[in-house]
């Protein structure tokens, strides 16, 4: 696969399960959190657009001002085949995140190794979450990891692996540290030696240019999705090579154990 529009086509057509023309979306809804973990002084402001058809759900985060409250009300009940044609970018996301994951969840996936985050904290439980994460990397001490999407616990979690980070967000100016973040990801496109990105690449319509690239460059991609996670999957072993998949309900929304699911391309492992 080698970009998400060709991943678009192949599901419509009905080659990643049954066509979206057969399928309806059971409800359509949105959430919207702020975040400021102990110790920091960002606040997250998270907004996701989310799909349920039958036993699963696709979810795509957004910026502020892409899709409002209407549409809660407007594609609730709709066939999965419009949501993917006419929708706006993000609900297109979460709805083919619902397909693919509809017909393959994370959980009966073989491939997937389940992770167990601890009950506790948002601090324990986003620690957790990031070590997971940093630990597909296979990096050598000094290598320098781009960071597409900033999480101040990642960043620590990616230093503590040997790594030196490279910075890039769309929102933030700087770490909790004072480190600095860029907003052009070709800075760290062009040098890393590894990339760590989120799904919300997928949102912003970033993710193919950072999949064609580090395939281009011969670099890993690991790819932390709450936003497309079933949608990220379908590229491993094509740019992508290590992926953790958290489905909807997310870790932030719970303080009890919660499995996110970690893949690695064949080539990686």
């Amino acid at each position: 696969m080698k970009n998400t529009d060709e991943l678009l086509a192949a599901v419509l057509a009905g080659d990643h399960g049954p066509r979206p023309a057969d399928l309806v979306a059971t409800s359509v809804f949105w959430v919207h959190h702020g975040t400021r973990l102990a110790g920091g002084n960002t606040t997250y402001l998270n907004q996701y657009v989310l799909v349920r058809l039958g036993g699963s759900f696709g979810a795509c985060a957004f910026e502020a001002g892409e899709v409002d409250a209407t549409i809660c009300r407007d594609a609730s009940g709709s066939s999965l085949d419009a949501l993917l044609r006419e929708g706006p970018r993000p609900l297109r996301i979460a709805a083919l995140d619902a397909c693919l994951s509809a017909a393959r969840p994370h959980r009966e996936a073989p491939e997937a190794e389940p992770v167990t985050l601890p009950a506790g904290t948002p601090e324990t439980r986003a620690l957790a979450r990031d070590a997971a994460i940093a630990g597909l990397l296979d990096i050598e001490a000094g290598a320098r990891v781009g960071l597409i999407g900033v999480v101040n616990p990642l960043v620590a979690a990616i230093r503590e692996r040997g790594g030196d980070p490279l910075l890039c967000d769309f929102n933030l100016r700087t770490t909790q540290w004072g480190d600095p973040v860029t907003d052009d990801m070709h800075e760290v496109l062009d040098t890393a030696d590894a990339v760590v990105a989120t799904g919300m690449t997928l949102s912003n319509g970033s993710f193919d240019t950072v999949v064609a690239r580090c395939r281009e460059r011969g670099k890993p991609l690991v790819v932390y999705a709450q936003t497309g996670s079933a949608v990220a999957r379908a590229f491993l072993g094509t740019g992508v090579t290590g992926l953790s998949a958290e489905p909807f309900p997310f870790s932030q929304f719970n303080a009890e154990p919660t499995v996110l699911y970690r893949y690695r391309s064949a080539a990686a492992r």
